[in-house]
């Protein structure tokens, strides 16, 4: 009976357990718009500018400024390679993938009253990826004095053994799926530790609180190799309204629908000869879906002060995200008195669905354009990443989270410069970005600075852009976020190479 109270008690209370971390809500914050051809080239220092399909998502008055309906489809190659260091053991990864990044279209309406200030309006839609998973990587050294048993042991301290360990008569599975019902995800990690070995009790009774590591923790020397492999992507899909006046001021709106499909699973192997640990080796796997749909509004303007120069300014809301997650688990340890041990629940944790709100954006854009020779453009953005919040706040997990992140995260400042010279249907381009770091440690996760440079012939009807662009940044990933919290610390640098179609319509 008192099992059963129990039961009841952590049902009621535990329904947003779950495993965000600080590293989710950047994540899903960061809108890198991979763009078109043209966009990329300048390194996307367009909020000024407009006129281009990609232009339309950092300044929803953009549309506004193309005379003709134009449509756009772009394609892109895009790659990353790290060099990775974990504990001076160094591997490197290279991931590629070829896909369609960019699709849309812009419709334009004249006024053919021409009384009216309101000469045109526009209505588009366009759909861009704003982010790329795909990703795989392996990080390999000898840890000198942690190991993945703190990780279980950490997670153990301070719960019942009842809370954490199976029912007479119940299998792995059923014990396994209740646990994480009932108490939540840091029950299940117990759960594995002490039904895989690697954790004991002090005391073998139900109220028991307090658990030694069949690892020895105070050993040295821990052979670890941390397998890493990502697959998904952000979308954006944003339907486009704006209009010009006096074809002086451009004013938009855009609502945006948004899209997450993000899959993850990373696999932990370690490997110890310490005379006091009877675990010997642990293989611990995680597999983790996340999909998604969210909602923002955009808003911008842009002004002719003179012919040449042109100033815009655009608010992008937060995003606000609905997310479901899927999580899966599997242990394996070798122990000197158990042998052999496979804790496999075959269990797929499906949590309640949960909220997250990224911060807004804000862009100032200046742009000076000389006549049909070329142009020169810079934006300058700010983002508060500390005000993105996990929802509903009211649940005391969420809580303590959005109180880490307004601690951890800073506002991030971006600039981007970017030009063209056109000779005859030839066009030249070139551009430059800084991104600062989302994290108040910049050692941590560290600034981006990128170039670009791109061509494109216009055919008179259709035009052909190409691009090409690098970037790098430095930053470490945490294998856990408690336990065994050591990095392995990253160098990566993103090159894409973009290919567009646009034309009139």
């Amino acid at each position: 009976m008192k099992k059963l109270l129990m039961l009841c008690i952590g049902l009621a209370s535990s329904s947003y357990i779950l495993a965000q971390d600080i590293s989710d809500a950047v994540r899903y914050s960061m809108d890198e718009i991979q763009g078109t051809a043209r966009f990329r080239a300048m390194s996307g220092a367009f909020g000024a500018l407009g006129g281009d399909m990609s232009a339309v998502n950092i300044n929803p008055a953009g549309s506004a400024i193309f005379n003709n309906s134009h449509a756009s489809a772009s394609i892109g190659f895009f790659s990353k390679n790290d060099d990775i260091n974990y504990f001076n053991r160094f591997t490197t990864s290279s991931n590629s993938n070829f896909d369609l990044n960019q699709l849309g279209a812009t419709f334009v309406f004249v006024n053919r009253d021409e009384s009216s200030p309101w000469k045109k309006f526009t209505l588009g839609v366009a759909y861009d990826r704003s982010a790329d998973f795909d990703d795989d990587w392996v990080a390999s050294g000898v840890n000198p004095n942690n190991s993945i048993g703190s990780y279980f042991l950490l997670n153990a301290q301070g719960k019942r053994l009842d809370e954490i360990s199976a029912f007479s008569g119940e299998t792995i599975s059923q014990a396994y799926s209740e646990i994480g019902s009932f108490y939540g995800f840091e029950n299940q990690q117990a759960f594995l530790g002490y039904e895989g070995f690697i954790i004991d009790p002090v005391n073998n009774t139900d109220d028991n609180t307090a658990y030694i590591s069949n690892i020895d923790l105070n050993g040295t020397d821990f052979d670890q190799e941390y397998y890493y492999a990502s697959r998904g992507y952000n979308g954006k899909l944003a339907f486009n309204l704006a209009s010009s006046y006096e074809d002086k001021i451009f004013l938009g709106i855009n609502l945006n629908a948004h899209f997450i499909n993000y899959e993850r699973s990373t696999f932990l192997s370690e490997i110890n000869s310490n005379a006091n640990s009877t675990i010997t080796s642990v293989d611990f796997e995680n597999n983790l879906l996340t999909t998604g749909s969210g909602f923002s509004f955009q808003l911008g303007g842009i002004a002719k002060v003179t012919e040449e120069f042109r100033v815009g300014l655009s608010y992008n809301s937060p995003t606000w995200f609905r997310i479901s997650e899927e999580t899966s688990q599997y242990l394996a340890t070798t122990s000197t008195t158990e042998g052999n041990i496979v804790v496999n629940p075959n269990v797929i944790n499906i949590y309640p669905e949960y909220k997250l709100q990224t911060p807004s954006k804000l862009t100032g854009s200046l742009a000076y354009v000389f006549g049909k020779q070329g142009l020169l453009s810079f934006d300058y953005s700010i983002k508060d990443y500390s005000g993105a919040k996990f929802r509903p706040s009211s649940d005391i997990y969420f809580s303590a989270l959005n109180n880490n992140i307004s601690n951890t995260l800073d506002t991030a400042n971006s600039y981007r410069i970017g030009g063209e010279y056109r000779y005859k249907q030839l066009s030249f381009r070139g551009g430059y970005r800084f991104e600062e770091s989302p994290y108040k440690d910049d050692t941590f996760y560290g600034d981006l600075t990128g170039y670009s440079l791109g061509l494109g012939y216009n055919f008179g009807n259709l035009n052909l852009d190409l691009a090409f662009s690098q970037a790098e940044r430095d930053t470490n990933y945490q294998l856990y976020n408690v336990g065994l919290t050591d990095s392995a610390e990253f160098q990566s640098k993103f090159t894409d190479v973009i290919l567009t179609l646009g034309f009139k319509i």
